[in-house]
């Protein structure tokens, strides 16, 4: 009997206000992630199939990227209908069966609200741009064109370019931070703001649990369309873009990251509150992410946690490497609360990001599940699926597009989940793909893996049950976290236990001193070493030690 059939259907959920913190969330990209019906697109309905593949891996709740109606542009993060679900996915009753199953087998639900921006295709902006003096004439960002006819200011989108585009209706610019197919919303004006907080209510309403919360320092533009200073090279740090978008050579003081934007936030943590709710907001910016993660996940009265991206750049993250990001943390954002991830829809698979062997995949999921903060796993992970290698003719995201071949796009990472090794789409449907299978994905499929007790899944719902196991783990505080030589060691702590956390992230051995105290030996299932007959710790490549604290 697989894990699978062992899923306990009555499991119940917690009502722990607090139960975001420390959660492990499993992110689901719905294209590719199970096709119910044959027509080569994932959907609701085969994300309710697998859902129990999903509770076996011990995960607290999903988070589930766009499937609102859209002309799919940019793939659902081009919203032409927040409450909706565009046919491609199924129904709004598809959905309600979906948070029913997920509810019933424990997991709480998530799913990405797009509220920067809207599909050009949206009413709201139809009517809009219709002239300036209709109902929603204010609700997008709308500017008059210089006096030689070129944009308002030097502000540019991330997928290229210019961030304003001439409307010839309006005789304007109007702005726009992503494609020119997805103009920003103008949250200057009350009505959107409202407007925006009743979508969130109707999802609450049919049973959510809380949001991703896209773009979240995108909301606001500075009023005053003030140009962004240039950026010098030497401090250009290509996070929220790539190297060869002119994007990275701004300080985007005025496009994005302004103060009131925390208004608003505020008004939809009240709202968040009355449910239960959590949201975990993604906030892109290459020099403030960690400052503004702390500013909007301080005080209990904005969002609960952020996400950040420091784990998910393209820097192999070395035990100094961490210890640095942690002490960053700890600066920069001391009340607030990360959400960690190596993996997403939108960065290389961090197998081949950092180009790890299976026992470095190991040891960095024991580390993601032992450090403070909450987790998020995306879909594929745990099989520990590599980047996928398409040709050109097979894009289909239009940043891979643009700047092809130097960045060849998101869609490595978003091709179908491999369910089978028996058939050539990988159980992922019955039909043609919208993205072709990796033939290096299907000997990782669940199938295969489920057969294999040495598989890296099998590890993934070691490392999750162990943090699960150690209320210090999923809520406690850490100590300064630190490196000595190619071991990264920190101490977690509650007031009812402490657990001392050392990973060797190398292929070469390491050897380092155990803290002073008494201390007994956990985690032997992830391959935890305790300390020699000379009382260090001997770690083998990419071993980790893990140990508790005994009273006297």
């Amino acid at each position: 009997m697989n894990a699978e059939a062992k899923i306990d259907m009555s499991k119940t959920l917690t009502t722990d206000p607090d139960w975001w913190r420390g959660a492990v969330i499993y992110q689901i990209y719905p294209r590719s992630y199970q096709d119910s019906n044959g027509d080569g697109v994932g959907d609701l309905l085969g994300i309710t199939h697998r859902l129990p593949h999903i509770a076996s891996l011990g995960v607290d709740a999903i988070w589930i990227s766009p499937f609102f109606k859209s002309p799919m542009k940019d793939f659902g993060y081009d919203v032409s209908d927040y409450c909706d679900v565009d046919p491609m996915f199924g129904s709004l009753a598809d959905f309600d069966a979906l948070i029913g199953m997920a509810h019933q087998l424990g997991l709480r639900v998530m799913i990405d609200l797009v509220l920067s921006h809207t599909s050009q295709d949206h009413p709201w902006f139809e009517e809009s741009r219709a002239d300036k003096t209709n109902d929603r004439a204010n609700w997008y960002v709308w500017a008059d064109a210089k006096p030689d006819g070129t944009p308002p200011n030097n502000w540019l989108s991330i997928f290229g370019g210019s961030a304003w585009e001439w409307d010839s209706r309006r005789c304007q610019y109007y702005m726009h931070n992503f494609l020119t197919s997805q103009p920003d919303l103008n949250f200057h004006e009350p009505q959107v703001q409202e407007a925006l907080l009743k979508v969130a209510e109707f999802w609450l309403d049919r049973g959510v649990d809380g949001f991703r919360l896209d773009t979240i320092n995108f909301y606001v533009h500075d009023q005053e369309l003030r140009d962004n200073p240039a950026l010098s090279e030497d401090k250009r740090n290509p996070i929220s873009a790539p190297a060869v978008n002119p994007y990275t050579w701004q300080e985007h003081l005025y496009d994005k990251n302004r103060p009131e934007n925390l208004e608003f936030l505020r008004k939809l943590r009240t709202l968040m509150n009355r449910y239960n709710a959590a949201a975990v907001g993604e906030v892109g910016d290459d020099l403030y992410g960690l400052d503004i993660l702390g500013e909007y996940t301080s005080g209990g009265d904005k969002v609960q946690m952020s996400y950040a991206f420091e784990l998910l750049s393209s820097v192999p993250p070395t035990a100094e490497y961490v210890a640095s990001v942690m002490d960053l943390v700890d600066e920069k954002a001391p009340n607030g609360w990360v959400c960690w991830a190596f993996s997403n829809h939108d960065v290389p698979r961090h197998i081949s990001r950092w180009n790890l062997p299976d026992a470095a995949a190991r040891a960095y999921t024991t580390l993601m599940m032992c450090l403070r903060g909450s987790v998020c796993l995306y879909q594929g992970e745990e099989l520990g699926l590599p980047e996928a290698d398409l040709n050109f003719e097979d894009l289909q995201d239009p940043y891979g597009i643009q700047f092809w071949p130097e960045f060849k796009g998101r869609d490595g990472c978003r091709t179908p989940m491999v369910w089978d090794n028996n058939n050539q789409n990988g159980g992922f449907t019955s039909g043609n793909p919208w993205l072709p299978i990796s033939h290096d994905h299907l000997p990782r499929a669940v199938s295969e893996q489920e057969r294999d007790p040495g598989a890296l899944l099998h590890h993934y719902r070691k490392a999750i049950h162990f943090r699960h196991s150690h209320r210090a783990l999923v809520k406690g505080t850490h100590d300064k976290v630190q490196a000595t030589g190619s071991v990264v060691h920190f101490l977690r702590e509650d007031e009812n236990e402490t657990i001392f956390v050392a990973v060797n992230l190398s292929g070469e051995p390491w050897t380092i001193d155990m803290p002073e105290g008494k201390w007994h030996q956990i985690g032997i299932e992830l391959g935890s070493t305790g300390p020699a007959p000379d009382g260090k710790l001997h770690l083998g490549p990419w071993q980790p030690a893990l140990a508790l604290c005994q009273s006297a």
